[in-house]
């Protein structure tokens, strides 16, 4: 008998927080084999580098690979580094644009940070998927396009209704489906994770596997975490997430804006809190939404950047908002890094004066240069001194405009 936990204590860890497990009875005869055998199961989820961040929604699943981690099983996070070319159609309307390989390749370098906030490396693996896509000649395109149909591509809703409307569906679109299922196949995953969005794909690779005679794996299905507008997905997309990799007082900053409705789901999806823990925090969440805020926000730092960064988050945050008595409701505006008013220059950031005709906040270059001149200007509460400064910021960076005693903007750069 191997070292690994009895399978209900491996199972009641496996279930928490899992929207469904796809068949739970096959993923309980494979726990059963890998502790008699003493081998571990193949546990992969992939993620393409279509942006540079990974989000608290990423970090949902993270944890869960974490969790198979700690009951001993191998781990193997994959960059999609060749799917991303041609993009995960789940949930669109219309086909993504395309990336550069370029593209593609800036984003992948920053994924190994950003999974090792949560992941144990030296017990994982990244692999990139070009390193089996890539080789793929047509003879072995053509066998894995064999093992699935259009008909049952069809059944999946976002083709169905595209097709239904007359909406163009390329059959690259078609392959994507079918690449992420030979990562599966590569790999001889015994289990895969994804959210609700991807169940269509996970179920694709069980046919895939078996058509490529091996034993298809369990689908794990986590419940996808709504972003911070409190509608969408998380989504860098949508673009309404916290990187994992953002600073503190962004984190801190961005949980304390998001809807009292979010408190009760984030709490169970993007803290460590359980039993007591979370009861309590989830009562407090209904009674006292601010205080609970507050918490979250700290949790939150706290689990990325440690107890220290996450107090001097708070203390930020109530310099600004509590004791110059910021308004929770001022406007909020995203702000593209390429508009012509901000000068954006990556080395130095974004011409100051420029913010604030973007924001609103001066009418003209001329009159925020003015403003800037008589102090009548400030950023995230230090004042605009001089009219040629340029602020640091990379895209997610949030910052709060403030004009005079009362005219405030929180601006985001995209």
């Amino acid at each position: 008998m191997g070292s690994f936990p009895p399978v209900k204590e491996q199972m009641d860890e496996i279930r928490r927080d899992t929207a469904e497990i796809v068949p739970e009875e096959e993923l309980e005869r494979k726990l059963e084999r890998s502790r008699r055998t003493g081998t571990p199961l193949i546990v992969k989820q992939g993620f393409d580098p279509t942006r540079p961040d990974l989000h608290l929604g990423h970090a949902v699943s993270l944890r869960k690979l974490h969790t198979f981690q700690e009951l001993g099983h191998d781990v193997v996070f994959v960059l999609g580094d060749y799917t991303a070319r041609v993009g995960d159609p789940s949930g669109r309307s219309e086909t993504r644009p395309r990336l550069t390989p370029e593209e593609i390749e800036a984003n992948a370098r920053t994924y190994e940070e950003q999974v090792a906030t949560i992941l144990d490396l030296s017990r994982s693996r990244i692999e990139p998927n070009s390193k089996w896509l890539a080789p793929l000649d047509l003879a072995a395109l053509l066998e894995l396009t064999s093992t699935y149909t259009v008909a049952r591509m069809l059944e999946r809703d976002d083709f169905a209704n595209r097709f239904a409307a007359q909406r163009p569906i390329s059959v690259m679109e078609f392959l994507y489906p079918l690449m992420q299922a030979f990562d599966s196949v590569a790999l001889k995953a015994d289990v895969e994770l994804g959210g609700s969005d991807q169940k269509f794909n996970l179920l694709v690779a069980r046919t895939v596997q078996e058509r490529y005679g091996q034993e298809p794996q369990v689908c794990l299905i986590m419940p996808l975490m709504r972003g911070t507008d409190g509608e969408q997905k998380m989504s860098k997309s949508y673009d309404n997430y916290i990187g994992i990799t953002e600073n503190a007082e962004q984190q801190f900053g961005k949980t304390m804006s998001i809807p009292d409705t979010l408190l009760a789901e984030w709490f169970r999806l993007a803290t460590p809190l359980r039993g007591d823990e979370l009861d309590a925090a989830l009562a407090d969440a209904r009674t006292d939404p601010y205080r609970a805020k507050r918490s979250l926000a700290r949790l939150i730092a706290t689990a990325y950047h440690g107890g220290e960064a996450a107090r001097a988050a708070e203390e930020q945050f109530d310099l600004l908002f509590r004791r110059h008595e910021v308004p929770d409701d001022m406007p909020e505006l995203d702000l593209a890094l390429d508009l012509p008013a901000l000068r954006h220059e990556p080395d130095r950031g974004v011409w100051a004066p420029g913010l604030f005709v973007a924001a609103g906040l001066a009418a003209s270059n001329s009159e925020a240069i003015r403003l800037v001149d008589q102090g009548a200007v400030s950023i995230d509460g230090e004042r605009v001194a001089d009219r040629a400064a340029f602020i640091p910021v990379h895209p997610g960076s949030v910052l709060v405009l403030k004009r005079g005693k009362r005219q405030f903007a929180r601006v985001r750069l995209t």
